[in-house]
């Protein structure tokens, strides 16, 4: 398939501790790590591990942690067509607990896309099978519902509002209060839409609950398991599969970054995806 992630990237340094400081405390670290991360980056590098390619549509910082943050996802298998936003990357600080929660601190504007920025090569996206969006403007959502089909994240609510396009499949967390689905109404209203709660599982409409998948191992770390999970549903989506299919590859996407050390330790592959 053809598949592709129109969004953002942060360059996130990780530390392990053994509980959040609380006010005034200093909490020492087992450990420490650095990866360019943020849900766009998390979500194409599971899109390249189950596809064998993906186009990622992003903006970069004019810094060195830019550049740092573009040779890296090359690494992981992305083929990245960045805009200059002219300003530093934004970056991100992350506390991963003794319980494998993450705690993040972001810091700087969130660097979204731009459907309108020329040096782009937009036009390819009405040849993908799926395209994922997480973040950008109003002319990027158009530009992305040229896909055969769309998935979005909630936290994108008012910027999916203005466009007005209809969405295969809102994703999102219950749980995390900046991806709940009754912040604003969209119109047309998704085709689909899927709520996670965690260990729980979650809620595809229309369908019905779902369960987690088991995990393949303990837990470490729970930074990108939503990013997976929508990353895998997308994936499902485009190559046709039904929807109850592929919310259970999601939910395996899910399950197994969450037993790595950070979003890339731990995915799901399409070795992963030909066993069953």
């Amino acid at each position: 398939m053809r598949v592709a992630v129109v969004g953002h990237v942060e360059w996130v340094q990780f530390a392990r501790v053994e509980r959040v400081p609380g006010p005034g405390e200093i909490a020492s670290a087992t450990e420490v790590w650095e990866e360019p991360a943020g849900g766009g980056a998390v979500a194409a590098v599971q899109l390249a591990n189950l596809n064998g390619s993906v186009d990622f549509f992003t903006s970069l910082g004019d810094d060195e942690i830019a550049q740092r943050s573009r040779a890296r996802l090359a690494e992981l298998g992305v083929t990245v067509h960045a805009g200059e936003a002219g300003q530093p990357q934004r970056r991100a600080f992350t506390f991963i607990d003794a319980n494998g929660e993450r705690t993040i601190t972001v810091l700087g504007p969130k660097l979204r896309p731009s459907g309108e920025d020329g040096s782009l090569p937009w036009e390819q996206l009405a040849r993908c099978d799926a395209v994922y969006f997480t973040g950008g403007d109003v002319a990027a959502v158009r530009a992305a519902r040229r896909a055969r089909v769309l998935v979005a994240t909630s936290r994108e609510l008012e910027t999916l509002h203005r466009a007005g396009e209809e969405l295969d499949a809102l994703v999102g967390s219950g749980g995390d209060v900046g991806e709940r689905f009754d912040a604003l109404e969209l119109d047309p209203k998704p085709r689909l839409v899927v709520s996670t709660a965690g260990a729980l599982g979650g809620w595809i409409r229309p369908g019905g609950p779902f369960r987690a998948a088991p995990l393949p191992g303990p837990v470490e770390d729970a930074y990108g398991c939503g990013d997976c999970f929508a990353a895998g549903f997308t994936f499902g989506l485009g190559a046709g599969w039904t929807p109850d299919a592929a919310v259970s590859l999601a939910a395996r996407c899910g399950a197994t970054v969450l037993t790595g050390r950070g979003p890339y330790e731990r995915q799901i592959t399409s070795a992963d995806v030909a066993e069953g």
